[in-house]
């Protein structure tokens, strides 16, 4: 096993104030420990979270910060007491780098809604020091916060499906919406939205998109497989689709009324928010009474659910649809994100990127 030095310096991209622009920024990697490994980091997607956290939409920014959550790498040192990787495998770190390991979601593998968890970034270790993303030359994790990307997985359609991936298998095996012959729709075609087009396809599922306009009509019927697309301002579309759907995933990361979508459900149908949005959403409790109707959430997904939804995306032949760019357009790209301009995540090539200019 690879020996670990006590201290890295390491190079990574951190936004130093709430304008969210990033720069070359200098640091160093907390102490490394029996269990951790120590990856290369070769490339990183960049979330709509990314964009929260840069700019402090959620007051709780920490700088500089070095964003990035969805991390692809080569292993090129290991702890003496890691035994789940070898050097020269390439495995991915998700939005969790810790947990406190002893309360109940834990003890149930489902350590993402630990009260203790830890962020990849924007947080602080078990030892004081910040945690910083994937946007860097080198990261340092917990051999159980890193999970192995399978051979059919090319490492840069792997690295958004530690996110976008994972956030919508989890819900769908959690809320046993993992059979064939369902009836779903997706709410928001962006990163997150055209993997839960993905998955739900392949899960055997008859899937709707739902969209403000008829902009992304052809992409989701002619190129992610969609049955069918449904027009949220056309009356009588939304008319013709009343008590249809068993579930919707709702990604919509901003302020938006429920109750249109609540009529699209079934008896015992599903709502689930997957959206970060920092204001209250209103609906009259008829519209959930009247169908046993659930409004629920879901976030992310457990090292285990992204471990397993990797090897689905494999079976499957899914993989995200990206767009690679090196770590000089990063700016551009978060831009260009908030304006969701893009088809439909970005891929930061970080190897290959000069990260000191």
């Amino acid at each position: 096993m690879g020996s670990l030095a006590t201290e890295k310096t390491v190079i990574g991209w951190a936004a130093r104030d709430a304008t969210g622009v990033l720069a070359p920024y200098t640091y160093t990697l907390r102490k490394t420990e029996a269990e951790d490994v120590v990856l290369k980091v070769l490339y990183c997607g960049i979330c709509h979270t990314d964009v929260h956290q840069t700019k402090n939409d959620l007051g709780m920014s920490k700088y500089p910060m070095v964003p990035g959550h969805e991390v692809v790498g080569e292993v090129v040192e290991v702890g003496p007491e890691v035994t789940r990787f070898r050097l020269g495998e390439l495995v991915g770190v998700g939005a969790i780098v810790g947990c406190c390991q002893n309360c109940q979601p834990c003890k149930s593998n489902v350590e993402q809604y630990c009260n203790k968890r830890i962020w990849s970034y924007n947080d602080v270790y078990t030892d004081g020091k910040p945690t910083q993303g994937g946007f860097a030359s080198t990261m340092i994790v917990n051999q159980k916060f890193a999970v192995k990307i399978p051979a059919g997985l090319a490492p840069e359609q792997a690295a958004p499906l530690l996110c976008a991936g994972v956030t919508v298998y989890s819900p769908l095996k959690h809320f046993g919406l993992n059979i064939p012959g369902l009836k779903g729709a997706i709410l928001g075609l962006g990163g997150v939205g055209h993997m839960g087009v993905k998955i739900a396809k392949a899960m055997g599922h008859h899937v709707s998109v739902i969209s403000s306009s008829n902009k992304k009509r052809s992409e989701a019927l002619d190129h992610l497989g969609a049955d069918d697309y449904i027009v949220s301002s056309d009356v009588a579309q939304m008319e013709k689709a009343t008590d249809s759907l068993d579930y919707i995933i709702d990604t919509v990361p901003v302020f938006h009324p429920l109750e249109p979508y609540l009529s699209l459900l079934k008896l015992d149908g599903k709502l689930i928010l997957m959206g970060v949005i920092n204001q209250p959403l209103q609906f009259v409790t008829p519209m959930v009474m009247l169908g046993r109707k659930s409004i629920t959430g879901s976030f992310i997904g457990s090292i285990d659910e992204t471990q397993e939804m990797l090897e689905f995306c494999e079976k499957k032949g899914l993989t995200s649809t990206i767009e690679v760019v090196k770590m000089d357009y990063v700016n551009q790209a978060l831009e260009r994100l908030e304006r969701n301009d893009v088809r439909y995540r970005f891929v930061v090539d970080v190897a290959r990127s000069n990260l000191e200019s």
